[in-house]
């Protein structure tokens, strides 16, 4: 298991990660909070490198954008990663209760510190 170090810049344009999809298959909310599962651990080693510093990264809950400021990747791109990698079993996405009222609060404020963290 290798640990989350950030790279200098990417390798590749953020979209030719994505095959030039800029949307998720599934609406998925910037402040979810992505964790990486057993199967993500054990094949994050033989995995595309992006896929590889997420599942690193995310051994430790994190919001999607946290993910994508982490890795200096574009929201959109985040979002279209994590939701595959959602799908195939490698993280698992923990997304907000859908409410008619106003934000959660204290959500806000934790992802609010989290990117002021960063």
């Amino acid at each position: 298991m290798s640990s989350f170090q950030p790279e200098q810049g990417p390798l590749v344009r953020p979209y030719a990660v994505t095959g030039g999809r800029t949307r998720p298959d599934y609406e998925l909310a910037i402040e979810a909070l992505v964790s990486t599962t057993r199967l993500g651990d054990r094949s994050a080693e033989s995995t595309a490198p992006e896929r590889q510093q997420i599942c690193d990264l995310c051994r430790r809950a994190r919001s999607v954008a946290e993910i994508a400021a982490y890795l200096r990747m574009p929201l959109g791109v985040a979002r279209v990663l994590v939701g595959d990698m959602a799908q195939e079993g490698l993280v698992r996405v923990h997304q907000p209760q859908a409410s008619t009222d106003r934000p959660d609060l204290a959500l806000m404020q934790r992802v609010l510190n989290g990117l002021r963290n960063l």
